[in-house]
């Protein structure tokens, strides 16, 4: 395992150990992934964290599969996944693990691929896909256009007003708060620019936009 994948292997231990709050940027999108992706037998759930999106895939899909870096982060998801017995959890690299070729009608990714180098799981995820098998990816970018800017302080207070009413409080713990900065000076991120432009090259045809609370999707159909 490289540095940087140690890394987050032990910043995302760190984090499961925390209290998993009601509400968060990322838990706001999963209605939206969810209305971009049909029924089928097998979904794969990369960097499924704690499996909260898994176990929403576990009810469309007769299998669902949750890869994580983070030990910690499994054994949660399998012990709050105890009633889905189609969903398994693995510890594992997406990079280094063997994935099927054309296996999967869904690849969902939330908040992962920021992580990776793109060139290389671009085509990886692609190759897993069956014919018309969609990839659902939401993450985080770099803000760095005019609309880019003031769509990101207009959801400033939009999530401290999502924040109070669902997690009933302004702010997050000291140790939450502290846990997320150290692994924020850790994290680098791409512009939807970037983003649009891999997909050109590797994925024709995925449409890339950005969202409220600093976040972008890409949604691709696999041809055929």
């Amino acid at each position: 395992m490289s540095n940087s994948r140690a890394t987050f292997q032990a910043d995302f231990d760190r984090i499961a150990l925390l209290p998993e709050p009601a509400w968060d940027h990322n838990g706001h999108y999963h209605n939206f992934l969810l209305r971009q992706l049909h029924t089928g037998e097998r979904a794969l759930d990369v960097g499924c964290g704690a499996g909260a999106f898994s176990r929403r895939l576990a009810e469309r899909f007769e299998s669902v599969l949750g890869l994580d870096l983070s030990p910690q982060m499994i054994r949660l998801a399998q012990e709050r996944s105890h009633t889905c017995p189609n969903l398994e959890f693995r510890v594992a690299d997406v990079l280094a693990e063997a994935l099927p070729d054309a296996h999967f009608d869904a690849i969902v990714s939330i908040a992962t691929l920021h992580h990776l180098p793109l060139p290389e799981i671009l085509p990886r995820l692609a190759r897993a896909l069956k014919p018309g098998g969609v990839l659902a990816v939401l993450d985080l970018f770099q803000t760095v256009t005019p609309g880019e800017i003031l769509t990101g302080a207009l959801a400033m207070p939009a999530s401290v007003l999502l924040g109070l009413l669902r997690n009933g409080r302004l702010r997050s713990s000291a140790a939450t708060r502290a846990a997320w900065d150290e692994h924020g000076q850790h994290e680098r991120y791409l512009t939807v620019a970037q983003v649009r432009e891999a997909c050109r090259e590797m994925l024709p045809g995925a449409r890339v936009r950005h969202h409220l609370f600093w976040r972008y999707s890409l949604i691709w159909t696999k041809p055929g």
